[in-house]
């Protein structure tokens, strides 16, 4: 009996470990906004997952990485990081406090802050295509809100 508890245990502690991952070299990022140490860092799926999860007006405490879509092309005040499946989180800096930089499109990062789910209002949605620098035409194809996958970053790593 001891045995096969044994062998559970160490099944659920492996099964844990590989959901999460937790060797990141902080020397191989630069950090913006408040330093974090990136532990029970989420992957992509994973985030998706506990995003699906929320309900409106629920905040998760979360550290997650993922390769960054796209950066305000004004002042690096938002980024689009992927989600996996066609999916985003829209990401944005905590007190407006910090950016990240116009060409970090493409980079890896890990994101420390609260997760949530928000309807953007046309106005907003409006504002960030022109920010993107989508053109006219596309920015006028937007006609209704969207509920969005939205964080509040207090931290950000982008590797080097």
């Amino acid at each position: 009996m001891r045995r096969l508890l044994l062998l559970l245990f160490i099944v659920s502690v492996t099964s844990l470990n590989a959901q999460t991952k937790s060797a990141f070299n902080t020397n191989d990022y630069v950090s913006f906004g408040d330093k974090f140490q990136p532990k029970k860092v989420l992957t992509e799926k994973q985030m998706l997952k506990k995003y699906k999860s929320l309900k409106k007006g629920d905040s998760v405490k979360v550290v997650f990485q993922s390769n960054i879509k796209s950066v305000c092309k004004k002042k690096g005040c938002w980024m689009n990081l992927d989600l996996t499946d066609g999916n985003k989180a829209f990401v944005k800096f905590k007190d407006y406090g910090f950016f990240v930089p116009l060409n970090a499109d493409g980079s890896d990062a890990i994101v420390s802050g609260y997760a949530f789910v928000d309807v953007v209002s046309v106005a907003e949605l409006k504002h960030y295509a022109k920010d993107a620098g989508k053109s006219q035409a596309e920015i006028n194809k937007i006609k209704k809100p969207e509920v969005t996958y939205s964080f509040m970053a207090d931290g950000v790593l982008i590797k080097k």
